[in-house]
C-alpha cells in the first residue's frame, strides 16, 4: 500500500476532520549531535539515550506508515569540532575508537561523544548564517528522520549574518532541576527564588521558540506530537496560535500526585501547558491518574480517569506504554561482533551465575539499593558465594543539573561495592564488578545475552529499555528478569519478577528464586515476556497513541477549545496600541466569588494595579459591574481616572466626573413590586437566602442556604418569574453564581461595551486620546451576564476596531460554554495581567520586580530578560 494511497483511507475513515497525512513531531533535541566546523559539512554522531523515542521516530518516517513525518527539536548544545593534528609520536588522549587489547577485559569507555573538559567560551560560539542553512539543509535531506532545528538565543544574539550561542545549556536547566527532580518524588532545597525567576523565564522562552518554529512549518490537517517534560508549555502555545490544531502529549517520565506536584511553585502553569492538547498519554495507569488528579485539585477541573474537562473541551488522557524496536534489537543481539564477545563472557565467568545491572548513575535508578540487597543476598544464602557475580554498569546522569547529586550517588556507590567486595571476594574473585561508563553496542548486548538474572531496582522511573532489551536478549538463555514495581514498564511486564527495592530482603529471596528456579517454569515466564516485548514494540506504540488521537479528534469535531490567555501577545499588542479600551467585570473577575457579598472588597494589590493601569493617559479603564453605585464608589470610587457601570449598564460614571448617570430613568419599574413579593416568598421557604435590592435590579440570593435546596428553589423561582412576571414587563430572569437576577431586558453590559467603544473611537487628540479609532480593547468577565459583553464586542464591523486587536477574556470554571476568545484560571490572574500591562510588580508597585509568568511574557516580548530583572 503506497502512503498516498493510506491518507486516502484515513481521510475516508474519518471523513469529518481534515487529515492531510503530516506528522509532525516536537521533542527537544535532534537525533542527531552537531558539531561545528566553520565553512564545512557539520559532523553529525548519533545521540546517546531515548532509543525507543528515535526509533519510532525513524518508523515514522519510513514507508512503512501513511505518514509524512518531521521532527523539530532544538540543536542542543553544539560545540566547535577539534581538528587540530598533533606531533607524531603523540600518545592519544583517551582511548576512544581503540580496541580492547584484551579482548576478555572489562569494557571500556567508548563514548564517541566524550571530550576532555574545556574551558566554557566566554562570548560563545558564533555561527554564520551560511553555517545554520548548511545544517538545516543537511537534516532536511536525512534519509532516516527529516528535523526542522530550533536555534535557541535571545534576540539580541541573533543577527541577519548569523546566531551567536552562548550559555547553552540555560535552556535545559528548569527542566531538569526543577521538573525532572519532582516527577522523581526528590525535591530541592528551599531558596530565594531568583534562580527560579531566570530558568523558568528561559524555559517559557524556548517552548514560545519551538511553537514559532512548529507553526512556521504547519498545514491544516496536521498532527503535532510534543514528546516530555521539556515541552509542557508547548501544547497551550501551539492552541492559542491555531486553535484548531490537533495535538497529542506524551510524557515519558513519571507524574507525581498531587501532594509533590503542589510543592512546584508553576505548578499550574505547566499543568494549564499540558492541558492545550486534545490527547496527553502517560506510561503507565498510576501517572495518568495522577495528572487527572492535580488538575482537579490544584485547576478545579472536573476530571476521570478517562480525561480532564477544561477550557470548553474534553482533553482525553490515556495509558500508552512504550516498547522498543523488538526486531533491530535482536538482530543486533545475534550478529557475529555481539556473539563473539558474549561466548568470551560465558568463558570468563565460566561456573559463575552472572547478575546483569545497567543503569545511568542517578538516585531515581535504585543502583545503592541493588547493591545493599545483593550483600543481603550473599548474606542470607551463603552458599552462593563465589558462585554469583554482579556486574553492574553505570552511565553518567542524562541531566546536567545534578553534578554534586551525581558524585555524591557515584561515592556512596563506590563504598559499597568496596565493602561487599572486601567482605566476600578474595584475591582471586570480587563478586561485584563495577565499570561506571558507557558501553559500547556490542558489549552491552552481549552482557545482556550472557546473564543469567536481569536486576532493575530503579525507585522511580518512566519507562525503563534495559529491561525489555534483556527479555529479547534472553530468547534462547530464558534468564529472569527482576524488575521493579516502581519502574513504569513494569506494569506491562505482567509475568516478570516483580520486587520493592527498598526490601532489601524481599529482593534478596526473589534473588535466590530466581536462582533456583525451574528450567520449565523459566521458559513458560520468558516465552510470555518475549511475546510480549516482541508484540508491544515502539511502532505498535506510536501506532496506537496516533489511532487513538485520530479517534479522539474525531468524535470531538465540532468542539470549541478556548486557549489560554496568550500574555506575550497581549503584552506586544498593547504596546503598539496608541488608544486603548481596558474593561473589567468585578465579582468574580477582579476578585474571587465569597459567601457574602459585601465581603467582596478590592485588595491592596488590585487597587495599586488598577490605579497604575488608569494613570497611563492612552489607557481608558472602566469597571462594568453588577454592583450598586454605592458599592463601587465606596471600594473604587477614590481611583478618579476609572470608568464605572453599575447595575448591568443601568448607571454610568465616567473618569474624573462625580455624577452618576442613570439610564434607564424612564422606565416604568412597577415590575418590582410583584418580583419582590415572589422573592420574598422564596428567601421565607429557605434559610441564608436574602434579596438584593438595586435600583434598577433585584437580585435573590443562596450562597449562605444549603447548596442543593438552594439550586433547587432557584430553578423553581425563576421558572415562577419567567411564566407571570416575565410575560407581562419587558424584563429578563437571568441565574448568576448562586442568585438569580430580574432586571430590564434594555439594560445589559453588552449595550454599554457598544456605547463605549463608540464613544472612544469619537474622541479625538482634545479629548486627551490619539485620532483615529481605539486599537486594543480587553474585556474580562466570569458568568453569563458578561457574554453580552462578548457578544457585543464579537459583532462589532472591522471598521469600528481590528479583531486581532480585540481580546475577550472569560474567567473560572473550566466548563463553560462562552463567546470569549482566551481563558484564566482565577481573579488572581486577571490582577496578574494587568499588573503586566502596567509594568508594575505583582503587588502594584512600579519599584517591584515582575512576578515569574510575567517575566517569562515580558522576555519573549522583548526577546531577552531584561538586566534589572535578573537579580
Amino acid at each position: 500500500m503506497t502512503t498516498q494511497q493510506s491518507t486516502s483511507d484515513l481521510r475516508a475513515a474519518h471523513p469529518n476532520l481534515n487529515l492531510n497525512g503530516n506528522v509532525i513531531s516536537a521533542t527537544f533535541t535532534i537525533p542527531l549531535a552537531p558539531q561545528y566546523r566553520k565553512g564545512a559539512d557539520w559532523e553529525l554522531k548519533p545521540r546517546r539515550g531515548q532509543s525507543a523515542l528515535l526509533d519510532s521516530f525513524a518508523y515514522l518516517s519510513s514507508d512503512d506508515t501513511p505518514w509524512n513525518h518531521t521532527v523539530v527539536a532544538w540543536t542542543g548544545e553544539i560545540e566547535e569540532a577539534q581538528d587540530v593534528p598533533s606531533p607524531p609520536g603523540t600518545p592519544p588522549r583517551s582511548t576512544i575508537h581503540m580496541s580492547s587489547l584484551n579482548s576478555l577485559s572489562a569494557p571500556v569507555p567508548v563514548d564517541s561523544d566524550t571530550r576532555l573538559p574545556t574551558p566554557p567560551i566566554s562570548d560563545g560560539l558564533w555561527v554564520s548564517k551560511e553555517d545554520q542553512h548548511r545544517l538545516e539543509e543537511q537534516l532536511a535531506r536525512s534519509t532516516k528522520i527529516r528535523t526542522v532545528p530550533v536555534w535557541l538565543a535571545d534576540d539580541n544574539e541573533t543577527k541577519e549574518d548569523g546566531i551567536r550561542l552562548k550559555d547553552q545549556s540555560r535552556w535545559r536547566r528548569y527542566a531538569e532541576h526543577d521538573l525532572y527532580t519532582l516527577f522523581h518524588y526528590k525535591q530541592n532545597e528551599p531558596s530565594d527564588g531568583r534562580r527560579e525567576r531566570i530558568t523558568w523565564t528561559d524555559y517559557y522562552r524556548m517552548n514560545q521558540k519551538f511553537a514559532k518554529k512548529i507553526v512556521e512549518h504547519y498545514k491544516p490537517g496536521d498532527i503535532v506530537i510534543v514528546h516530555d517534560f521539556y515541552l509542557m508549555l508547548l501544547p497551550s502555545m501551539l492552541r492559542q496560535r491555531v486553535p484548531n490544531m490537533y495535538i497529542a502529549f506524551f510524557l515519558h517520565s513519571p507524574f507525581p500526585s498531587s501532594e509533590f506536584l503542589r510543592c512546584l511553585p508553576r505548578r499550574k502553569e505547566v499543568l494549564e501547558g499540558v492541558l492545550g492538547s486534545n490527547l496527553v498519554g502517560f506510561q503507565s495507569y498510576s501517572f495518568s491518574r495522577h495528572f487527572s488528579s492535580c488538575c482537579t485539585r490544584i485547576l478545579g477541573f472536573p476530571s476521570d480517569n478517562n480525561g480532564v474537562d477544561a477550557y470548553g473541551a474534553r482533553v482525553q488522557v490515556g495509558v500508552f506504554p512504550i516498547g522498543i524496536s523488538a526486531a533491530k534489537c535482536e538482530s543486533y543481539a545475534w550478529s557475529d561482533a555481539v556473539t563473539e564477545k558474549y561466548h568470551a563472557l560465558k568463558k570468563l565467568y565460566e561456573g559463575k551465575k552472572i547478575i546483569v545491572g545497567r543503569d545511568r548513575l542517578d538516585s531515581v535508578r535504585g543502583v545503592a539499593q541493588k547493591l545493599q540487597a545483593f550483600e543481603r543476598f550473599l548474606e542470607m544464602y551463603p552458599e552462593w558465594r563465589e558462585k554469583v557475580v554482579l556486574i553492574q554498569v553505570t552511565s553518567p546522569t542524562v541531566t546536567a543539573e545534578h553534578e554534586d547529586t551525581e558524585k555524591g550517588i557515584g561515592t556512596r556507590v563506590n563504598e559499597l561495592v568496596m565493602h561487599i567486595n572486601g567482605l566476600y571476594g578474595s584475591l582471586g574473585f570480587s563478586p561485584v564488578q563495577y565499570y561506571p561508563q558507557h558501553l559500547n553496542p556490542d558489549e552491552y548486548f552481549a552482557l545482556l545475552r550472557a546473564a543469567d538474572i536481569g536486576l532493575i531496582t530503579s525507585v522511580r522511573d518512566g519507562m525503563n529499555t534495559t529491561s525489555l532489551e534483556y527479555v529479547i536478549c534472553q530468547r534462547d538463555s530464558h534468564g529472569p528478569l527482576i524488575i521493579s514495581e516502581f519502574s513504569g514498564t513494569a506494569g506491562t511486564l505482567k509475568d516478570a519478577i516483580h520486587i520493592n527495592p527498598w526490601d532489601l530482603n524481599g529482593v534478596a529471596t526473589e534473588i535466590n528464586n530466581a536462582l533456583i528456579m525451574p528450567q520449565a517454569k523459566r521458559k513458560a515466564m520468558q516465552e510470555s515476556l518475549y511475546n510480549h516485548v516482541k508484540t508491544r514494540n515502539v511502532q505498535s506504540w506510536i501506532d496506537h497513541l496516533l489511532h487513538r488521537l485520530v479517534h479522539v479528534l474525531s468524535r470531538q469535531k465540532d468542539t470549541r477549545t478556548i486557549p489560554l490567555l496568550d500574555r506575550a501577545v497581549l503584552l506586544q499588542t498593547y504596546r503598539d496600541a496608541k488608544k486603548r479600551l481596558i474593561m473589567f467585570d468585578y465579582d468574580g473577575t477582579l476578585t474571587p466569588i465569597v459567601r457574602e457579598p459585601s465581603a467582596a472588597t478590592p485588595s491592596e494589590n488590585l487597587l495599586q494595579t488598577l490605579t497604575a493601569l488608569a494613570a497611563d493617559p492612552k489607557n481608558a479603564v472602566w469597571i462594568i459591574s453588577g454592583r450598586d453605585q454605592d458599592f463601587l464608589t465606596r471600594h473604587l470610587g477614590h481611583i478618579t481616572t476609572l470608568g464605572f457601570s453599575a447595575e448591568h449598564g443601568s448607571f454610568m460614571k465616567e473618569p474624573g466626573s462625580d455624577e452618576w448617570i442613570n439610564l434607564a430613568d424612564k422606565f416604568d419599574m412597577g415590575w418590582q413590586a410583584e418580583v419582590m413579593e415572589v422573592f420574598q416568598k422564596y428567601t421565607d421557604r429557605v434559610p441564608g437566602a436574602f434579596i438584593e435590592r438595586k435600583r434598577c435590579a433585584l437580585t435573590w440570593h443562596y450562597r449562605l442556604a444549603d447548596p442543593d435546596q438552594g439550586a433547587h428553589m432557584s430553578q423553581e423561582c425563576q421558572e415562577e418569574l419567567v411564566s407571570t412576571v416575565g410575560k407581562k414587563w419587558d424584563v429578563e430572569v437571568m441565574t448568576g453564581k448562586a442568585n438569580l437576577e430580574v432586571r430590564p431586558t434594555f439594560i445589559n453590559k453588552g449595550e454599554i461595551t457598544k456605547r463605549l467603544v463608540s464613544t472612544y473611537n469619537a474622541k479625538a487628540e482634545a479629548d486627551g486620546f490619539a485620532a483615529g479609532n481605539v486599537d486594543f480593547v480587553i474585556c474580562m468577565g466570569d458568568d453569563f451576564t458578561d457574554e453580552d459583553m462578548f457578544r457585543a464586542l464579537n459583532g462589532l464591523p472591522e471598521t469600528e476596531v481590528a479583531r486581532d486587536h480585540v481580546f475577550l477574556v472569560t474567567v473560572g470554571p473550566s466548563t463553560k460554554v462562552t463567546l470569549a476568545h482566551w481563558h484564566l484560571l482565577e481573579p488572581a490572574d486577571v490582577v496578574d495581567c494587568a499588573a503586566l500591562l502596567a509594568g508594575v510588580g505583582p503587588g502594584g508597585d512600579a519599584h517591584q520586580r515582575q512576578g515569574q509568568v510575567n517575566l517569562a511574557a515580558l522576555s519573549a516580548v522583548e526577546g531577552q530578560i531584561p538586566e534589572e530583572e535578573k537579580y
